[in-house]
């Protein structure tokens, strides 16, 4: 864990009035990711369904959505963006390829890392919600 967060200091601190939510397949990588997040960001929700994702990116506000692209979907990519505009995706996969990062994006994502890299996950979290944040000002 001491990787992660030297990882997030790094990528040029903290986003404390930002709010976070995450969609993950894997209870050990949501746990993991919301513990680092929450050092980050003013608030992480973790959601259990793409429903749950959705009214709370709506209710909290939320400057960035962290989804596992496995378990919704490049459409779900697509309407998570059209109905959300100013929220950052960041979509993870297992096997995050080149492939399946040019659909990621192409579908409407910010940016696309493996599951298993959660410093990178964090990094792109902290960028994305630097940049949503800079273009709503």
């Amino acid at each position: 864990m001491a990787t992660a967060q030297l990882a997030v200091k790094v990528a040029g601190g903290s986003m404390q009035s930002a709010n976070v939510v995450l969609f993950q397949s894997d209870p050990a990588i949501a746990q993991l990711l919301a513990v680092n997040l929450r050092g980050q960001f003013h608030s992480v929700h973790v959601a259990r369904s793409l429903g749950e994702l959705r009214a709370a990116i709506a209710k909290h506000r939320a400057r960035v959505a962290i989804l596992d692209v496995e378990l919704s979907g490049l459409a779900d990519v697509n309407q998570l963006h059209q109905e959300f505009p100013g929220v950052a995706i960041v979509c993870t996969h297992r096997l995050a390829d080149e492939e399946m990062w040019t659909a990621a994006l192409s579908a409407g994502a910010d940016d696309i890392c493996p599951s298993s890299d959660t410093p990178g996950i964090l990094r792109s979290a902290l960028r994305n919600a630097s940049m949503s944040h800079s273009a709503a000002a």
